[in-house]
């Protein structure tokens, strides 16, 4: 995937029907039908004769475009010289229709659903409600859009929305879609190259793909069967298709870099230029499927960063350096000073990294709040999900960014994690005064006393990590411990305590622990407008069986359908060594054939 910029490799072919609206200022209107007038870096493309893309991200448009993931995924279809690629979100009124031209979703060859996070499963419903489409794949004919989805919530679990899917897209864009392309191009072209076919037959196109291209998915070729007890007995293919879908993922990204298409003001991290540095993280904490889906681990090397870094700063001052494992990347310190007069941001950052390089990096670009995720108060509980940090670590960083300049820290915790005691929690807030101590020594020198807000997120078991075997703890219990945590720290000055709604957690379980099943409690949720209490009262299914319910290790797995490679036996070992409190060392790309995704890259 080429960098984006106003000279996009789009824009530089000189056609007469493709341009790019990078050259416009904030100020100015944009060309077209386009909705916005604050977007630098738009791609407008005629669509006669080319595929048509409606790339949808299923929430609101300052969500969706702060979602760098989706912004790569609209340029690279533009890429394509046969496809023309616009972009849709959630509305706020009862339209649904595209920012670039103004276009109902229904007049799409193509809807694309670019799918984050699992809670924006239910908005899926509501989308296609909107654009007069039926929700559910079955009841689409030949004459609707084809309906795909892609992103990291779908390479975790599709099954809960695989009913109004007709193709899930597993694995990475750059990768996946040019063959995806270029089969549905042959399809959709069959009789003539330069003009499409009036009449698109989407099961024997949806079939040749299942077959042909790895990481297409079809849920509409596999049925699951189920024992008694509501376990699932297996999946089983309807027709000759792959009994498993490979994850799909690019080997080397030092020739693709991923940046903002789009720079904006309507965003959370407005007018920021994102550049991906890195995918994948080699620590390996247990309850983050980053570290597994993405692996293995990969770096941009830094000659390509910088110039990603230029073609930012031609465009704005904020630059925002993203990744799982951002202070991991090699020369880090190196690209922060590269350009003066920037702000650089930084998506994650370990408390064990923290150099004053690092930290002054941060001061000059006027960081206000810096954020510190120990993730859990004790060092046992540490050790059980492998986060790799010491309490020393800790302490040294708060004491570090807070004698650096930066007079504000949030931290990062989460309740409900496996084989969490009283005392784990109790360790909490115990960490929690201890970093005062620090914050307090350090704030006194500099004559201010910032705040610290602790954040309380409860924890999700998230498939192909150590921990998709665990249940969720029930409501009451993790309200108790909330309770707790911001009883001992209410007197605390300069602390604040936000804690996530269990219920909400219950909810996100849900879709990211069940199976096809879950897709009729969605549909009568979107019948009773969102509440959720509602829903779960009338559903015909126990959630309780989908949420809290720990799983066995040889139970099939709603989510076993997809290959990312690691081997079920390698995160069953985890587990264990995880109950055990036992740490596993971070992950050495190409020199062993621990997890076995090294295997696969050979």
């Amino acid at each position: 995937m080429s960098v984006v910029s106003c000279q996009s490799s789009v824009a530089s072919r000189q056609s007469p029907d493709v341009s790019c609206s990078g050259q416009l200022t904030h100020r100015q209107r944009a060309t077209g039908n386009g909705q916005r007038t604050n977007e630098i870096g738009v791609i407008r493309k005629n669509p006669r004769g080319r595929i048509r893309v409606a790339l949808v991200y299923p929430n609101y448009y300052h969500v969706g475009m702060s979602s760098l993931g989706f912004q790569a995924v609209y340029h690279f279809i533009n890429e394509i010289e046969y496809a023309v690629c616009e972009r849709a979100f959630l509305p706020k009124n009862s339209r649904m229709i595209t920012e670039e031209s103004g276009r109902l979703l229904s007049d799409f060859d193509i809807i694309a659903f670019s799918v984050s996070f699992e809670n924006d499963y239910s908005n899926l419903f509501t989308i296609l409600e909107k654009a007069n489409l039926p929700p559910l794949s079955d009841d689409r004919n030949d004459t609707f859009p084809l309906v795909i989805a892609g992103g990291v919530a779908c390479f975790l679990n599709p099954e809960p929305i695989a009913p109004f899917t007709d193709c899930f897209l597993i694995g990475e864009a750059e990768k996946l879609l040019p063959p995806f392309f270029s089969c549905f191009h042959d399809a959709a072209f069959a009789t003539d190259r330069h003009k499409k076919s009036s009449f698109f037959e989407k099961k024997p196109f949806l079939k040749h793909l299942a077959r042909n291209v790895p990481g297409a998915y079809v849920p509409g070729f596999y049925r699951t069967a189920y024992h008694k007890d509501g376990t699932i007995q297996a999946v089983e293919p309807l027709c000759d298709v792959p009994a498993r879908i490979p994850r799909v993922f690019l080997g080397d990204l030092s020739r693709t870099p991923t940046c903002s298409t789009i720079v904006t003001p309507d965003t959370t991290f407005r007018d920021t230029f994102l550049i991906e540095v890195s995918r994948g993280c080699p620590h390996g904490c247990r309850f983050c499927s980053a570290g597994y889906v993405y692996r293995p681990p990969r770096f941009r090397p830094l000659s390509l960063l910088k110039e990603c870094l230029e073609k930012g700063a031609s465009l704005t001052n904020r630059i925002g350096l993203m990744g799982a494992a951002v202070s991991d990347l090699p020369g880090l310190t190196e690209l922060c000073s590269y350009i003066e007069d920037i702000k650089i941001s930084f998506s994650s950052l370990r408390a064990d990294a923290l150099t004053p390089e690092l930290i002054a990096s941060m001061k000059q670009s006027r960081v206000r709040t810096a954020t510190i995720a120990p993730d859990a108060g004790s060092e046992r509980m540490r050790r059980v999900i492998n986060k790799g940090i010491t309490e020393d670590d800790i302490l040294s960083a708060a004491e570090g960014l807070v004698s650096g300049g930066i007079p504000n820290l949030k931290l990062y915790f989460m309740i409900g994690l496996p084989t969490e005691t009283e005392d784990d929690i109790r360790a909490i807030t115990d960490l929690c005064k201890k970093i005062k101590q620090f914050f307090l020594a350090s704030s006194r020198a500099k004559k201010r006393i910032g705040e610290i807000t602790v954040s309380l997120n409860v924890f999700v078991p998230k498939p192909f990590t150590p921990f998709q075997w665990a249940g969720t703890e029930d409501i009451r219990a993790l309200k108790k411990k909330i309770k707790q945590v911001k009883k001992d720290l209410k007197r605390v000055a300069n602390i604040r305590v936000h804690a996530e709604n269990p219920r909400h957690a219950q909810i996100q379980a849900l879709f990211s622990r069940g199976d096809r099943r879950v897709a009729e409690i969605l549909s009568l949720a979107h019948r009773n407008r969102g509440n959720w209490p509602m829903t779960l009262k009338e559903s015909p299914f126990q959630t309780d069986f989908y949420v809290n319910r720990a799983r066995s290790y040889d139970e099939p797995l709603p989510w076993d359908i997809i290959d990312h490679g690691v081997r079920k036996s390698f995160l069953e070992r985890e587990n264990r060594r995880a109950l055990e409190a036992k740490v596993s060392p971070p992950c050495r790309v190409g020199n062993c054939n621990v997890c076995g995704v090294c295997e696969v890259l050979k």
